[in-house]
């Protein structure tokens, strides 16, 4: 006789109701007062999708956690495959116009497959982790965690997509934490990131310098590990302006509107300054549904996608965008819970590392709208129109569903 599985309403019900509100906000975006052109119908085909999404959860509700766990590796070759490809013959969109991250067959883009990649490196790194019997203890014991994260990110930052390489990033660190990782390996680790954001102030980079010096030899590390570290740190430092050099003119110009939106309020900065305004101009209450101002005279740019955050504040104001984060934060919560109660490490794991691209997703979006993260091209989970991302999200929340029916304890109310 089947055992019967319980069905994790909360975690259902959080997509659904972000999903729903998605497409209600997607649909507000394309009513404008003058041609909004496609994204005036952009709401039916993220409709349509989320009808697609539907499908994938329900597949992936109804396959076996171990049956995920055996077919990882054939996923993540395929998706590296799809990178290879997009950086080939990919094309942008956007506010990442310049980005090869589309797939386009006949003139009509078909999907980002590094949205894939997300899915794919989470089930593999979670599947290297959770192998080990013993959480790692040295940096050399990271090699083959990093190589799984640092393949598929060094794909995606050739495309350049910097927003999509800060969420492999962040799935990495939060993956090796939650899998026994010390604290201080994950300071080792991030260090060089550290001195070469610290590069552009040659005092505050030697104070840094000199902490971490302090810091390796306080905790009495091998020399390989201290030269290996310091030595990182210092190769960054150098080429930091050669860096700097190498980006191109709006990628410089972007990372400088970060520090100061006015700088640049009619070209970089416009899009940072009129989301502001926007969300500013909301209050408490908002403008009302369909109503604001700022998206409806077109000054509101990419309102459907990369700043959808901004739309709901101009509208719903202070009270639906605290409603929005409060149903992000209660399905965070819930991912962890799922997690803390999986039948094994490697699907809790998997469940964590998804919880953390969305955390990732959701603080640099909701950040670039504020002018407090660079304008980096990054949707908002569930909220933003993007039909690939919608799918391997729901994708997501039907592996999570899975994980949970097979944790300890009661997933829910409802059978399946």
């Amino acid at each position: 006789m089947r055992r019967q599985r319980r069905l994790d309403v909360p975690l259902l019900l959080l997509a659904a109701l972000l999903t729903a509100l998605g497409v209600a906000m997607v649909y507000s975006a394309g009513q404008t007062d003058s041609p909004a052109g496609f994204v005036a119908v952009a709401w039916r085909r993220q409709l349509a999708f989320a009808g697609a999404a539907c499908l994938a959860t329900w597949f992936a509700v109804r396959t076996s956690v171990r049956v995920v766990e055996w077919a990882t590796p054939a996923l993540y070759g395929v998706s590296l495959l799809l990178l290879l490809v997009v950086l080939a013959f990919g094309t942008g969109a956007g506010t990442a116009a310049s980005v090869k991250g589309w797939l386009t067959i006949g003139g009509i883009r078909v999907g980002q497959p590094a949205e894939l990649a997300k899915l794919a490196t989470v089930l593999m790194l979670a599947k290297v982790l959770a192998a080990r019997r013993e959480p790692p203890r040295a940096l050399a014991e990271l090699w083959r965690p990093l190589l799984v994260v640092g393949v598929p990110w060094v794909l995606v930052m050739a495309q350049p997509d910097l927003g999509t390489g800060i969420a492999f990033i962040g799935m990495c660190f939060a993956l090796l934490f939650w899998s026994g990782v010390p604290p201080w390996m994950l300071l080792m680790l991030a260090s060089p990131g550290i001195g070469l954001l610290l590069a552009f102030s040659s005092g505050l980079w030697g104070a840094w310098f000199v902490a971490l010096a302090v810091l390796l030899f306080a905790l009495r590390r091998t020399v390989w590990e201290v030269v290996s570290v310091l030595a990182a740190n210092v190769a960054l430092g150098v080429v930091a302006p050669v860096l700097w050099d190498a980006l191109k003119p709006y990628q410089r110009q972007r990372l400088l509107v970060f520090l100061d939106p006015g700088l640049a309020p009619g070209d970089a900065g416009y899009h940072v300054t009129q989301s502001r305004v926007a969300i500013g101009s909301g209050g408490l209450l908002g403008k009302g549904f369909t109503l604001g101002s700022q998206k409806r005279l077109g000054y509101l740019p990419e309102r459907h996608t990369d700043f959808i955050f901004s739309v709901v504040g101009e509208e719903l104001g202070f009270l639906g965008v605290s409603l929005v984060l409060a149903l992000f934060f209660a399905l965070l919560v819930r991912i962890v819970r799922v997690s803390a109660r999986a039948s094994d490490p490697f699907a809790g794991l998997v469940a964590l590392g998804l919880g953390a691209v969305w955390l990732v997703h959701i603080i640099v979006n909701v950040g670039m709208t504020l002018g407090l993260m660079p304008v980096t091209g990054i949707p908002l989970p569930f909220l933003s129109y993007g039909p690939s991302f919608l799918v391997v999200s729901w994708l997501a929340v039907g592996v999570l569903l899975r994980i949970s029916s097979e944790g300890k304890g009661e997933a829910g109310a409802l059978g399946l």
